[in-house]
């Protein structure tokens, strides 16, 4: 099972030590990718942060480092790979311009979006969200008939959204090749 942990560490005090202690914790336990989606951040400050966990990230040559959203960021930083969001970089646009073995992860919410990403030459998936969460008020939960209709898409799709120790085998017995999260993997860092 592949783990994909995102981080959030808007409205933490001391927010880059705080960060970089997360990121390692999360490599420490077998987390496979870290998403660092603190898009609140300028590009200088995102590349800074990301110098700083790739050298700590060094110790865990297993867990790769995305980063959200930014192309120019992950390039320039020499990130493992971009994670796409809806509405972002073109897949097709990021896999021109990306070195060959360049990760590109995008994000579904529908079946339809998870074949369109395969299809345009995405690496992997993150759908969702699958339940309920806090994390996105208001949006309604895919559910797992959906999920299952995504993971039928010829890569790797990760389950995100709600998911949690009780519910994460549903996901898996869905299809899904692993779990994203934020608050997920953030408690189990945090114990």
């Amino acid at each position: 099972m592949l783990r994909y942990y995102i981080t959030d560490g808007r409205g933490q005090a001391h927010r880059q030590d705080w960060l970089l202690e997360r990121m390692s914790a999360a490599a420490a336990a077998g987390v496979d990718y870290i998403q660092m989606r603190e898009k609140d951040l300028s590009a200088r400050a995102q590349w800074e942060l990301a110098r700083a966990a790739l050298e700590r990230l060094r110790a865990f040559p297993a867990t790769r480092l995305l980063i959200n959203d930014r192309l120019d960021v992950a390039l320039a930083a020499g990130a493992q790979g971009v994670h796409l969001p809806g509405g972002g970089l073109a897949i097709a646009d990021a896999r021109r311009l990306a070195p060959p073995g360049f990760l590109i992860a995008a994000s579904c919410h529908a079946p339809g979006e998870a074949v369109a990403a395969a299809e345009a030459g995405a690496d992997f998936l993150v759908f969702g969200p699958v339940f309920a969460t806090p994390s996105k008020p208001g949006a309604t939960p895919a559910g797992l008939a959906a999920l299952a209709a995504a993971c039928r898409a010829a890569i790797p799709v990760l389950a995100l959204g709600g998911v949690n120790r009780e519910n994460a085998a549903e996901c898996l017995a869905a299809g899904a090749a692993g779990i994203a999260g934020i608050r997920m993997f953030q408690e189990e860092t945090d114990r």
